[in-house]
């Protein structure tokens, strides 16, 4: 049993891998917060009620000396004398802001209930907390779904009018978490374009420390991901109370101190810009949060978010099956290609091991550049004549699958759907609308909109035979309007944007089942657990030179399986930083996730066959630890001159070291101390012809043998001697 209640102290008792959360329903009916840290009894906790002085602090109706800010809140409510964040905003009949929400009572479901209209995970043992202001009449639900094999704990909130009245929120956040009142660093993943997800740690100092995002969708700017890690924890050392959300527009993630101490995390929908009108009757529901304790520092929290995703969010139809090992002729051709010179690319990659070939932008319309033809989603007859199917004719004969690229969200104005259709486009009547990347976004809110896109993609992927496909998103939103809301629930837009990408992305991915789908987003940009509910793997980054990769995709592992990070090979100098790498590195960097190429292989010398051959022969074997593995991270890029990960099997028999080298020179004896192998265990090296214990090999270490230039990697196999 995950969840147990004690009828007689109220008290609630949530037990996961290694965790215990406990609150309770205190005497005059909140619902208070008393431990979240490693398992503990089900003793009663009364003794954790603070009683101080009251004369600081504004004390409970009919108290004298309880103050709501002595205690920790399930959700803080705003204009009780506790200043912390409020989880909530109301606009309440009469114009005031005051809600007290007590509880009315509790439900325990044996499987977790699905949200409506939004990804979130699979699970089991679910508790509901029924709360409700008597006044208003505002409630709220809030949902705890506990993981018996995981350190992972599931919150989401419902927001419900049981009134009679209109009512207005415009802030609702998916959790408030207390935490131990210790000194914590926070954690938070920041990033920009061919930047994303590097490490950033401040203090958590008194007051608020917050993150978001404006721009409807996650971006790569900062993820949706907060964790508050003890002072001077590492990969295997310290606490760490971390929380991804499963969300993809925009957000806000906060950590608060308040004068007394007193610390948590919250967050959810960003409240910038935001209103939800509730009728009688209605309610809203708030992102899932997906909480992650760990006891054993950074590595195991990474290890249970990894775990979590791959058990209860990604397809299951696809989260064990060997990824798809790609050719994609963007950086081999940009807009410049026939379906010749595709078919030559094709026909000079055979036998090598690549087994899918994916035609990116370009493809449709009149699409020379990136100023037309998005949205007018049929064949470019020019560079296509014929259409698609004497390429995928041609790709399939060669014996490989066919994947071709959308951005089914977008629109040009230089474009048959825009002249037809210019009201499509999100933008306000009468004003100029702001381009990126000389385009405009379609407005999803509305479902004429929706239902367009759906049957425009639906109705390629029905006349042609796709194996793969590449859904781009490459710019953000401005000038948030919709046509198909009033004034009064403007505001509304940038969630509505969401539920909007959710539908299209649930229909056409539902609707084509056998076609494996990648995300993308100019690059990561909208690397989030919820895109991952659709898409089992997502572009991680246009970054594709190997050296920012190591910091790219240490950064991701953060929270995302290895499987979910597609990682391509590319040609030097590279073309975001010119820098040369060696094509071994290359490789080594890219097979930390779903490989492919992304070239011109027709350039391919008869070397650069036999070595693209034998990397993908060793990816092969190397697969199966990517879609499953245990990650253990030694060497931190963000800190030093070298990166480290060692994949585990999940039964320790055997796993794979790779190990970069930045600079040549900077220290010619390294050590390595790779983790996660049984201490008892007898492992085989081949590359070093010797059997070690697993003790020895992680506490003696070992020396990579690097090649003597730059940017080098050393590639190490351990192997159980049964």
């Amino acid at each position: 049993m995950a969840v147990y209640f004690n009828e007689e102290n109220k008290h609630f008792y949530l037990e996961g891998k290694d965790y215990s959360y406990v609150f309770r329903i205190n005497r005059i009916g909140f619902a208070e917060h008393l431990y979240f840290g490693s398992r503990i009894g089900r003793e009663d906790m009364a003794y954790m009620e603070l009683v101080g002085s009251g004369s600081a602090y504004a004390q409970m109706p009919n108290e004298r000396n309880q103050c709501y800010s002595f205690y920790n809140p399930e959700l803080c409510f705003y204009g009780t004398g506790d200043y912390r964040e409020p989880t909530f905003m109301v606009k309440n009949p009469g114009g005031d802001r005051l809600c007290r929400l007590h509880y009315t009572g509790h439900e325990i479901l044996s499987q977790k209930p699905r949200i409506k209209n939004m990804p979130s995970l699979s699970g089991e043992e679910t508790l509901i907390i029924h709360l409700e202001d008597e006044l208003s009449k505002f409630a709220a639900d809030l949902y705890y779904t506990v993981y018996e094999d995981s350190p992972i704990l599931a919150r989401r909130i419902v927001y419900k009018n049981n009134s009679d009245n209109d009512l207005v929120l415009d802030r609702a956040y998916s959790f408030a978490l207390a935490i131990p009142n210790k000194e914590f660093d926070i954690l938070t993943l920041r990033g920009a374009w061919g930047a994303e997800r590097q490490m950033q740690y401040c203090n958590m100092h008194r007051g608020v420390v917050s993150i978001d995002s404006k721009r409807c969708t996650s971006s790569a700017i900062l993820n949706p991901f907060i964790a508050a890690v003890s002072k001077g924890a590492n990969e295997e050392y310290g606490e760490v109370f971390a929380v991804n959300l499963v969300y993809s527009s925009s957000f806000v993630l906060k950590s608060d101190r308040n004068a007394d101490g007193k610390a948590m995390l919250c967050g959810g929908i960003n409240d910038f810009d935001f209103e939800w009108h509730l009728a009688p009757g209605e309610e809203l529901e708030a992102p899932e949060a997906v909480i992650a304790y760990s006891n054993e520092g950074l590595g195991k929290m990474s290890r249970a978010y990894h775990d979590v995703y791959r058990k209860h969010l990604i397809n299951p139809r696809y989260v064990n099956a060997e990824r798809p090992v790609v050719i994609n002729n963007w950086e081999g051709t940009y807009f410049n290609f026939n379906s010749e010179k595709l078919i030559e690319m094709a026909k000079a990659v055979k036998g090598l091991g690549i087994d899918t070939f994916v035609l990116d932008d370009g493809w449709f319309g009149h699409r020379d550049e990136d100023s037309s033809s998005l949205g007018d989603w049929f064949v470019y007859e020019k560079k296509l004549p014929g259409g698609l199917k004497p390429v995928i004719d041609a790709i399939h004969e060669n014996g490989m699958k066919f994947g071709l690229w959308f951005e089914p969200e977008m629109i040009s104005e230089d474009s048959e759907l825009y002249r037809a259709h210019p009201d499509y486009a999100i933008g306000v009547p009468g004003r100029d609308r702001c381009k990126s990347r000389r385009q405009y976004m379609l407005d999803l809110t509305r479902k004429d909109v929706r239902d367009h896109i759906v049957d425009a993609v639906n109705k390629v992927l029905s006349e042609n035979e796709i194996d793969y496909v590449k859904w781009d998103y490459n710019r953000n939103v401005t000038d948030n309007y919709s046509l198909s809301l009033p004034p009064e629930r403007q505001k509304e837009f940038a969630h509505r944007y969401a539920l909007g990408v959710y539908d299209i992305m649930e229909r056409i991915v539902n609707g084509n089942p056998d076609i494996f789908f990648e995300g993308c987003a100019g690059g990561g940009a909208r690397f989030d657990p919820a895109i991952l509910y659709y898409f089992p793997q997502i572009w991680t980054s246009d970054n594709t030179d190997a050296e920012e990769r190591t910091k790219i995709q240490y950064g991701t592992s953060i929270c995302y399986p290895l499987s979910t990070m597609s990682c391509h090979v590319s040609a030097v100098p590279n073309h975001q930083t010119r820098r040369c790498c060696h094509m071994k590195t290359r490789a080594d960097i890219a097979h930390l996730g779903a490989t492919g190429y992304e070239l011109d292989p027709t350039l391919f010398t008869d070397e650069d066959k036999d070595a693209v051959k034998a990397q993908i022969s060793a990816y092969r074997e190397l697969s199966r630890l990517i879609l499953d593995c245990d990650l253990y991270r030694t060497e931190n890029p963000f800190e030093g001159n070298f990166f480290g990960f060692n994949l585990v099997s999940k039964d320790k028999s055997e796993s794979v070291f790779t190990c970069y080298r930045r600079l040549n020179g900077e220290e010619t004896v390294k050590l390595v101390y790779p983790g996660g192998l049984d201490p008892e265990k007898k492992y085989y090296i081949p590359e070093r012809n010797v059997t070690l214990s697993g003790s020895t090999i992680m506490n003696a270490g070992l020396e990579p043998y690097f090649p003597h230039h730059d940017f080098a990697t050393d590639v190490i196999h351990f192997k159980e001697v049964k």
